[in-house]
């Protein structure tokens, strides 16, 4: 899906860090800041800011530093933030009620606007005002909504159908809690939130700890 004239995607994944940070910038008051002073926040050099920002545009003077509204403007241009982009979720187990529950979607530009699940107990139960549905009413509320974003939080035995599922109603972009690698076309852009496999990232350094 990347094409040869986009920028690397780790720049793209930065790109939110940045909008972040700005973001408490400006509920702090502060309304100019220079690229060191934003690196420092975000453990990011000055110089690899100036490179990430350089692919859109210039957007800060030297000697003065960045806009702190203006940049923040430009970058959530950048990620599409203007609009309200809709979001289902398959999988409303603990996890998934968790996710459906929270309240930083909706303040973000994300709206959750199905819920979907096997468990003829959940369906038709509401999780912070959205219905559970079973998996049958995905492709209807995919098309409906002109849904593209979607959210995996089903065991990992689960997670490929309901990934094909999802790709043939019309998905294009998925996160997925699920501990498993997805298979998916070339269109289709994919995240992932392991917690387990994290962890396991910082127990070596711990683990080394005990090395004598």
């Amino acid at each position: 899906m990347e094409r040869l004239d986009d920028p690397p995607d780790v720049v793209i994944r930065r790109l939110p860090l940045y909008a972040r940070s700005l973001r408490y910038l400006l509920d702090e008051g502060v309304h100019s800041v220079s690229s060191q002073e934003l690196g420092e926040r975000i453990n990011v050099t000055a110089a690899q800011i100036r490179k990430d920002l350089s692919y859109f545009g210039e957007f800060g003077k030297q000697g003065i530093g960045y806009d702190v509204e203006k940049l923040l403007n430009h970058i959530e241009r950048i990620l599409g933030l203007t609009q309200s982009w809709p979001v289902v979720l398959v999988g409303v187990g603990h996890l998934g009620q968790a996710i459906a529950r929270y309240d930083g979607f909706h303040s973000q530009g994300l709206r959750i606007v199905g819920l979907f699940d096997t468990d003829p107990a959940k369906i038709g139960q509401e999780v912070s005002g959205v219905q559970i549905s079973d998996y049958a009413e995905m492709p209807r509320v995919i098309r409906e909504t002109g849904t593209r974003l979607a959210i995996i939080s089903v065991p990992a035995a689960d997670a490929q159908p309901v990934a094909d599922m999802l790709i043939d109603a019309g998905v294009r972009a998925i996160l997925c809690y699920a501990p498993i690698i997805l298979q998916t076309p070339d269109h289709v852009w994919v995240r992932y939130i392991d917690p387990v496999a994290v962890l396991h990232s910082m127990t070596y350094y711990l683990a080394r700890e005990h090395v004598v």
